[in-house]
């Protein structure tokens, strides 16, 4: 929970994926990147540590190439190193797999460079890498989950402090438990396109207006009601609101889970979506129809996640009634003769580490 409200200062409540990238890295005498992707069989993209400028690189190789010149940056040493990349995670599904490319790579430059680097500070490090060098106005929450998240939990994360506050959130498959089903609608999404730097531009208009320095310090939704201009206001509401709701949530997983508290939370959730959908307006068709059908199939609730323009939906879905709902979703988009969606059924898991 929480789409928009980390660059506005706000609350969000992330978790991080089994899935991920890994980095393999080799240090190199010659002061050079060598980068390779299993997911890019081209010829490697070679790049001087030294000569590293924003938007000196671009492709897949920008987000790496980035995170050495933002270390650098920062004042930590970078060696030259081979990178060899590999990835389980969907490219383009709005599950933050660059910034776990990021995040993999600084990890290993660090250890390669005997820099211990504390890992709040490499969140921020690897978004000024986004931001800066790639191009793309992201906020920190992709960064902090694949840093900072727990196994068996989810992460409130208060982005105007970068305070951290764990909350249990266990998923399974047997009876009687709940899952975090991810619906990737197969239309990919790109943040470094003029809609998302819009967004922000507006968000940031907004703040202005309201004489806040962001929209996510507003503790009211109402206070969104005194802005005149409608598409600001709509902007302010849904980033003052989904903030608030990353903290309701929170505050419902810290209680023992009552029977009710997944349909509260699956409300939440529902109307996350209608609010990115309409006072956002950074849904598609395809996440529209997985949110309906899914909550129609036995879905507590759902919304989409990510940036927006493409990209996943996260369903919050009684294990028992899995099957039944990609079933149902799988024959939705059979009947509007659109791309299959794919499925991953996502487990809070702990945050990047080293594993060899």
């Amino acid at each position: 929970m929480g789409e928009h409200t980390d660059y506005n200062k706000g609350f969000v409540l992330p978790f991080a994926l089994a899935q991920g990238v890994t980095a393999t890295a080799a240090a190199r005498s010659d002061r050079l990147l060598v980068l390779r992707s299993k997911q890019v069989p081209d010829e490697p993209v070679t790049v001087a540590v030294d000569e590293l400028m924003p938007r000196s690189v671009t492709g897949w190789a920008a987000y790496p190439a980035g995170v050495a010149w933002a270390l650098r940056a920062a004042g930590y040493p970078v060696t030259g190193a081979s990178i060899d990349i590999d990835s389980d995670l969907p490219v383009g599904a709005g599950v933050s797999s660059s910034a776990a490319l990021e995040c993999s790579v600084a990890l290993a430059l660090c250890w390669l460079a005997g820099a211990d680097v504390p890992r709040r500070e490499l969140a921020g490090i690897a978004k000024r890498a986004e931001n800066e060098f790639v191009g793309a106005p992201t906020g920190i929450i992709d960064q902090s989950a694949a840093l900072l998240c727990r196994a068996g939990h989810a992460m409130l994360l208060d982005c105007g402090t970068l305070d951290v506050t764990y909350v249990p959130f266990r998923t399974g498959a047997g009876p009687g438990e709940i899952a975090s089903l991810i619906i990737d609608t197969r239309v990919p999404h790109a943040l470094v396109d003029g809609e998302y730097a819009r967004r922000r531009a507006e968000c940031e208009a907004a703040a202005r207006l309201l004489g806040t320095p962001a929209l996510g310090a507003l503790p009211e939704v109402a206070e969104a009601g005194q802005l005149t201009d409608p598409v600001l206001r709509r902007r302010a509401r849904h980033v003052i609101s989904d903030s608030l709701r990353a903290r309701a949530i929170a505050a419902a997983l810290r209680v023992a889970i009552e029977p009710h508290t997944y349909q509260f939370i699956g409300e939440l959730l529902t109307q996350a979506h209608l609010s990115l959908r309409d006072d956002f307006e950074v849904s598609w068709p395809q996440a529209d129809v997985a949110v309906d059908v899914a909550i129609a199939a036995g879905a507590f609730g759902a919304h989409m996640i990510g940036g927006g323009f493409g990209g996943s939906v996260l369903a919050l879905v009684p294990a028992d009634r899995l099957a039944a709902v990609r079933a149902a979703l799988t024959g939705a988009y059979a009947r509007r003769s659109w791309t299959p969606p794919e499925f991953l059924t996502a487990v809070p898991s702990a945050a990047a580490r080293r594993i060899a």
